[in-house]
């Protein structure tokens, strides 16, 4: 048995390569999509780190095509980009059912929300303008139930059957880069990032 050298206590290098052995009765690389995915890791993150993430994912593809992307002043929006507010809503893809679900959409003050959900090898995404996700729409509904929670809307659908509406709105990062580039500059500043 060879001890990962990252481990300073032997014993507990021997318990490192044990867990490695017990693997294969867990977990199926044959059946885990997310297997050898460059997007695995986040999975494993809670819930309330993913939504962060997504939103370094975003600002880093941005700054990538060399669009402007500075911190929103308040919370009503994540990031301005392009001098656009803009909201960010991220998504894995749900293993149970192959669904996105874009939670937690707001009528808030940003301009259009940038949605980017994730499978274990592609990336999809739309920039939708925000008065699009105030129209009953297929695959939009009330997050919650009760009085309380007709403020808070989803957006689910099955990752290979995006609604038709969506369309316009991207599906390719590379049409989500056409649609911030039509859009022009907007006259938001934000804060540095």
């Amino acid at each position: 048995m060879t001890i990962d050298p990252r481990f300073t206590d032997t014993d507990a290098g021997v318990v490192g390569d044990l867990s490695q052995s017990l693997v294969s009765e867990y977990i199926d690389p044959d059946n885990d999509p997310w297997a050898g995915s460059p997007f695995a890791w986040i999975k494993t993150r809670p819930s309330r780190q993913i939504g962060a993430i997504g939103e370094k994912l975003v600002t880093k593809w941005a700054q990538s095509k060399s669009f402007t992307v500075r911190k929103s002043p308040d919370s009503d929006a994540d990031r301005i980009i392009q001098g656009h507010r803009v909201e960010i809503k991220f998504s894995t893809l749900w293993a149970d059912n192959g669904l996105f679900k874009f939670q937690q959409i707001r009528d808030q003050d940003y301009e259009y929300c940038f949605c980017m959900g994730v499978s274990p090898f592609d990336v999809h995404a739309w920039f939708i303008p925000k008065s699009e996700l105030l129209k009953p729409r297929p695959g939009l509904s009330h997050q919650h139930g009760g009085a309380d929670g007709n403020d808070t809307m989803w957006l689910s659908f099955a990752h290979s059957a995006a609604p038709s509406w969506l369309t316009p709105f991207g599906g390719r990062l590379s049409k989500v880069e056409s649609l911030i580039l039509a859009a022009g500059k907007g006259q938001h500043v934000g804060k540095p990032l």
